[in-house]
């Protein structure tokens, strides 16, 4: 099967857009992901995949923390600089527990530690067990087909 052939597939798969945070020697890094997930309630666990050759996996091995935000459509120019895409020359803004960066006024902002690391082909699945939790309001941000969408909830 060829590559894109399975890209094209798994991008029929709406997700949730997220940017992992670390901070580094005092500076604050960060890239967009979106396979991102929940994998256990007890404890409380998450899931990140990150591709072996992106420069923040290093950063997100040796940190004993790391912070994942969940954006909103709002934040879209965020999930573009961390991917990037395009350059955002205005000032981010963070929010920061425990050392940990998490971008302000995301949907929702999780402050979790290192639990597990484990190779899976050609990424590395990064466990999270959560500390601490942020919650804002608005609506999510959605990738789907490769491209920025939105959904409305009636939900409040």
């Amino acid at each position: 099967m060829e590559d894109r052939t399975f890209r094209n597939a798994m991008g029929r798969f709406a997700t949730g857009v997220t940017v992992i945070t670390v901070n580094e020697d005092e500076e604050t890094r960060g890239m967009t992901a979106n396979a991102f997930m929940s994998v256990s309630l007890d404890p409380k666990l998450v899931l990140i995949s990150i591709d072996n050759r992106a420069t923040m996996l290093d950063k997100l091995k040796g940190a004993e923390s790391f912070g994942i935000s969940l954006l909103t459509e709002e934040q879209k120019y965020l999930s573009m600089h961390f991917a990037k895409q395009k350059t955002y020359e205005g000032e981010i803004l963070f929010d920061v527990i425990d050392e940990v960066p998490v971008l302000r006024n995301s949907l929702a902002a999780l402050i979790c530690k290192n639990y597990q690391q484990i190779p899976a082909g050609d990424h590395t699945l990064i466990l999270g067990q959560v500390e601490e939790i942020l919650f804002d309001d608005g609506e999510p941000l959605t990738f789907f087909k490769g491209q920025y969408g939105g959904i409305r909830s009636d939900a409040e």
